[in-house]
């Protein structure tokens, strides 16, 4: 563990002291080869607990989203380049510090073995986020979208750590593996009842569940390039992660939790996919597919059977680089034509082919085609889904459908139909921007052929 941590906190020197030139160069491969690095996380194993040391330790459930929080670092750098380069030297250092920051909180959050320390990293990844939208935003809205986010995550997580303080007192110990051993402490009283309603309002807000999302697009459509990817790739699997941790340790939950949670993941899935239909901001789009997303993501943590949460995991490694991908494509355009609206920017494909390919690739993969993971994990859901309840295929194939339809609306819109008159000339697309692409678009397709180093679940 440390040997992944200690050059991650090593980077925080490396970009504040790298001289002029190599700052780029050297946070950039610096990252890159902890990420490289990080992959030996992956080997399959039977033991529950890896690496332990007394904090931390990785097991089948986290080993695949440490590999993912390490992999988009450098991700997230590679793509900040273009909007930093006016900015004075002071500046892109700081940006750098906040981005690297961000890291080892959220591998301290995917890591750990105990409760308390998991809440400390849990909450303090918000700082990171929070100073790169409300610094960084591209509009004055930034601010208001900020406060959101702020406050959304600090009214739903204050629960979570009375309840865990609770559980604290109760068993005496917070060690996830002695809590493995110990008898569900949560039983059917009223009580109860509301402390695992705490214990999962938390993660619902930041998975988000539909109803408690409006803080997810405000923070997208403001956040700048490295925000929005680290959002959507990481942030909100903190939320699938925490729901699925938690939920194993405190027992079995009672059916009045499952009943509402499960038909509002469902039917925000729904609804989601069907705002997307109307949406006229392209990054809002984005946003608000992967709270569609996410949402099949919940529904399969709160049935907690082996099979969904094999796809649940499944899903969110793969949103995280799809969704990703889309983030960056989107930023590359808008560094084109300065403009996210879906009207404004139609027809690019003459006049950049290559990146229509990857347009192409990475909408493909956001609609699950098959043979990708995606499809995989949301067929996994959808099977284990069904096998709850029958009636769930009816939301589960109508969010599939309306999935598909916003996917290949957002193809048409941006890269097909007449160019809009006021585009003339446009910047060519460089190497930069496809190499951040083939680094996003490769571990997807890798992952075709081996989709159980992801599932969380033991080889």
């Amino acid at each position: 563990m440390l040997k992944i941590l200690l050059p991650t906190i090593m980077l925080l020197p490396t970009a504040l002291l790298s001289p002029q030139k190599l700052l780029w160069t050297n946070t950039t491969t610096h990252s890159l080869l902890i990420a490289t690095l990080s992959l030996h996380w992956l080997l399959p194993s039977y033991y529950p607990h890896k690496n332990l040391s007394q904090w931390t330790s990785t097991d089948q459930t986290s080993s695949s989203l440490l590999v993912l929080s390490c992999w988009l670092l450098p991700l997230m750098i590679l793509a900040s380049q273009n909007h930093l380069q006016h900015e004075p030297m002071a500046r892109k250092r700081i940006f750098i510090t906040t981005l690297i920051t961000a890291q080892p909180l959220l591998l301290l959050a995917f890591s750990t073995t105990e409760l308390t320390l998991f809440y400390i990293s849990f909450e303090a990844t918000l700082i990171p986020t929070l100073i790169l939208i409300t610094r960084w935003g591209a509009q004055p809205e930034r601010l208001s979208a900020g406060i959101y986010l702020l406050f959304y995550t600090l009214i739903s997580s204050l629960p979570l750590l009375v309840t865990i303080l609770y559980l604290h007192t109760h068993i005496g110990t917070l060690h996830l593996a002695i809590l493995k051993l110990s008898h569900p402490t949560l039983t059917n009283s009223w009580t109860d009842f509301l402390l695992s309603l705490a214990l999962l309002m938390a993660f619902m807000v930041k998975a988000p569940l539909y109803g408690l999302h409006l803080w997810l697009p405000k923070a997208h459509v403001e956040a700048p390039i490295a925000g929005s990817m680290l959002l959507a790739a990481l942030l909100l699997k903190l939320g699938g992660y925490g729901i699925m941790r938690l939920t194993i340790l405190t027992g079995p939950l009672s059916p009045q939790l499952h009943y509402p949670f499960l038909t509002l993941a469902l039917w925000g899935a729904l609804m989601t996919s069907s705002i997307c239909l109307r949406q006229t901001d392209l990054k809002s789009l984005i946003a608000y597919s992967s709270v569609s997303h996410m949402g099949l993501v919940v529904a399969a943590c709160i049935l907690q059977t082996q099979w969904s949460f094999s796809g649940a995991m499944i899903l969110m490694i793969s949103h995280g680089l799809t969704s990703s991908m889309l983030f960056c494509l989107a930023n590359s355009t808008y560094e084109r034509t300065h403009s996210r609206i879906l009207l404004l920017t139609r027809g690019l494909q003459p006049l950049m082919p290559l990146t229509a390919t990857w347009w192409l690739l990475a909408n493909l993969t956001n609609m699950a085609l098959p043979p990708t993971t995606n499809l995989m994990a949301e067929l996994t859901i959808m099977t284990a889904l069904f096998n709850w309840s029958t009636l769930t295929i009816i939301l589960t194939g109508a969010a599939t459908m309306l999935t598909a339809s916003y996917t290949l609306y957002m193809l048409l819109s941006t890269q097909r139909g007449t160019l809009p008159t006021h585009i003339t000339s446009l910047q060519n697309s460089n190497t930069r921007e496809h190499l951040l692409m083939t680094l996003h678009i490769t571990p997807l397709m890798l992952l075709i052929m081996k989709p159980e180093m992801i599932s969380g679940m033991p080889l």
